[in-house]
């Protein structure tokens, strides 16, 4: 379905890939487009690229170029709020529309990439994403391909959308109204300033959220408590408790947050840093008792939950546990 040809021989000839031109330092590039039609004036443009044969296509019905096969695969995969970039040197890429919280399939990832010869190659699931953030590349592996596979992998994503999966899809942050608790009798007294609001305000502020109140109080439970029941009388969203969550008995959020009568998912987490963190909800309202390292450390357990809760997902035990593949950054 390739046939080997001289350049000169070539003229009106179809190209069945793009052709890239490389100067060192300078350019690296498209020469020519898949689908272009040979003309005499390429001859020197090709030659000055070390092409002196050249492939020109002929497909046999039941195959598929590269560029097709791509296509059609991201095709299958992409839903509302994703577009597709044009096939170029055979990949094409999906990509977010929107800043949000990417979702995906790894079971259908996993299932398509078994198939020889195909590729779909994905970020992470639970990634946050700005809009025109590349999520999935797919492309196949020879330039021509037997239209079966791809078939394969259309079959496969309907399949799996008819079980009720979603196999790709970028989540949009809602505008939370955060109520954030700051405890420790040494802030709440004045010996020192306070570090953690700072910093909680920024990651909610960079997920579309906005911190609407933040109150001090010292180490004592019946006040956290008071405080928290105080934030829901506003109506807040999610309620953040900073400091306190160590073994220390001075540190009394985590019985706080129980006291206020919240249902506790988990107190820690198999995340380092952010072991400490405690997700509990109060009817709905979600609650987070904060671990010291939100303070200094730019990625703890805080960041891996905070995007999900602002996505609209409830955090479940089986969220907790499965943080501890991957979730050691060198605490």
């Amino acid at each position: 379905m390739l046939r080997e040809v001289k350049v000169e021989d070539a003229i009106g000839m179809i190209l069945p890939h793009d052709l890239t031109q490389i100067l060192p330092g300078e350019f690296k590039g498209r020469l020519f487009r898949k689908g272009h039609q040979v003309t005499e004036a390429d001859i020197p443009a090709l030659l000055s690229i070390g092409k002196e044969h050249i492939y020109v296509m002929e497909l046999q019905p039941g195959y598929l170029h590269e560029d097709e096969a791509a296509l059609r695969m991201a095709k299958a995969i992409a839903g509302d709020g994703l577009m597709l970039t044009e096939p170029h040197e055979g990949k094409v890429n999906v990509k977010s529309e929107i800043h949000g919280l990417v979702k995906i399939d790894k079971a259908f990832v996993d299932s398509v990439n078994a198939i020889d010869e195909v590729v779909l190659s994905t970020i992470h699931t639970n990634t946050v994403v700005q809009a025109g953030a590349s999520l999935v590349g797919t492309r196949v592996i020879p330039l021509i391909v037997d239209e079966a596979k791809v078939v394969e992998v259309e079959r496969l994503a309907a399949a799996r959308r008819e079980e009720g999966f979603t196999l790709l899809e970028v989540k949009p942050f809602r505008k939370l109204r955060v109520g954030v608790i700051t405890t420790g009798s040494e802030v709440y007294k004045g010996r020192i300033k306070d570090k953690f609001g700072p910093i909680v305000k920024e990651k909610v502020a960079q997920l579309g959220s906005e911190v609407v109140e933040q109150r001090f109080v010292s180490d004592d439970s019946e006040a956290i408590v008071g405080e928290i029941h105080a934030l829901v009388a506003l109506g807040v969203d999610l309620v953040l408790v900073t400091g306190g969550m160590s073994v220390d008995p001075d540190d009394r959020t985590p019985g706080a947050i129980k006291a206020a009568g919240a249902r506790v998912v988990s107190y820690g987490t198999p995340m380092l840093p952010g072991s400490m963190l405690m997700i509990a909800y109060l009817g709905d309202l979600p609650i987070m008792g904060l671990p010291g390292c939100v303070m200094h450390d730019p990625y703890t357990s805080f960041d891996v939950l905070l995007p999900r809760i602002c996505a609209g997902e409830e955090i479940v035990r089986s969220d907790i546990t499965e943080m501890g593949y991957g979730g050691f950054y060198q605490c």
